[in-house]
């Protein structure tokens, strides 16, 4: 929160407190309501990727119960900052309370896991070629882009081969933590047979590619709330650089390190600071904040909740 307030006052020191103000108050409620339709999307986008995932291993639930998963699990990924890890894993215990088997349940969490980087990766280089187009590439976000590019593919890689490794001194070590050892037995028993589906993994990576062109629609919505006409290739860039720099920093729910980046970006395309700000704390309002009392309840009752009857979600034999 201090870190939030920081960057609050320096746009103000920087900028016109008045004309933020008047910016805000501005807000065309016809774009609030579009972009309001664009975050349901991303929902389903969300619950998309689990859905195909389980029909294709026979397993398959209704879409409005895995659009509660996805509420949770985007919940979960901003208030413990893993890389996407924690929200994939809490999806696990939610699979298990529709009552797939675990094995198949952690398949599905692989083609997740696989398909959100494939996707992370795709969407921060078009981010990144937009900055080049635009003449905004500089040695920070280079440097930015080059430890994300380490990250990107070393997590799930890493992942991919604890199912190969059977003994060792670290892995020994790492089996003492609180319910890693059945994790790693778990990952280890997952079958792997679904990765090897390249209509699958190309179904789920074009949806999970979906929650971050939403994501960035949506800002751009909020800049033309404001009256300010951007570039969309501009304000997809700006949420791009954020989401990656939430993602590296260790602050829970990215507070001040996501707003900072996403209004340095903005400015960077010609946006005032205070249309920069105004538009970034709108669009955390809509992805983070109004979701913030639904997603902690959905996580807890993911994690702590009774199983669903098979009634409630019955599974697909075919």
């Amino acid at each position: 929160m201090l870190g939030l307030a920081a960057v609050i006052l320096v746009v103000f020191h920087l900028g016109d407190l008045q004309h933020f103000v008047a910016l805000a108050q501005g807000a065309e409620p016809v774009w609030l309501l579009l972009a309001v339709g664009l975050q349901l999307l991303t929902y389903v986008c969300a619950a998309g990727v689990w859905y195909c995932a389980l029909a294709r291993i026979g397993q398959r639930r209704p879409m409005t119960s895995l659009m509660q998963l996805g509420i949770a699990k985007l919940f979960t990924d901003q208030i413990l900052p893993s890389g996407g890890i924690s929200g994939t894993l809490m999806v696990v215990q939610g699979l298990a309370r529709r009552r797939v088997p675990s094995d198949l349940a952690m398949g599905a969490m692989l083609v997740g896991l696989v398909s959100f980087y494939a996707a992370y990766g795709v969407a921060a280089l078009g981010a990144l070629g937009a900055l080049w187009l635009h003449d905004q590439i500089n040695r920070v976000v280079i440097a930015i882009g080059a430890v994300f590019a380490l990250f990107v593919v070393g997590l799930p890689v890493a992942v991919l081969r604890l199912r190969r490794l059977n003994d060792g001194p670290w892995l020994r070590r790492l089996q003492r933590i609180p319910g890693v050892a059945r994790l790693l037995k778990s990952i280890a028993a997952a079958p792997s047979n679904l990765l090897r589906s390249p209509r699958l993994m190309a179904e789920t990576t074009l949806l999970q590619l979906g929650v971050f062109l939403l994501d960035g629609l949506t800002l751009d919505v909020m800049l033309l709330a404001l009256g300010q006409p951007n570039s969309l290739l501009s304000a997809f860039a700006a949420f791009m650089i954020a989401n990656v720099v939430t993602t590296l920093g260790p602050i829970p729910l990215g507070l001040g390190t996501f707003e900072a980046a996403s209004v340095a970006t903005l400015v960077l395309g010609g946006i005032s600071v205070e249309a920069a700000l105004a538009a970034t704390l709108l669009l955390r309002g809509f992805t983070f904040w109004l979701p913030m009392l639904p997603g902690l309840w959905l996580a807890r009752q993911e994690l702590g909740g009774r199983p669903i009857s098979e009634v409630d979600a019955p599974p697909d034999h075919a």
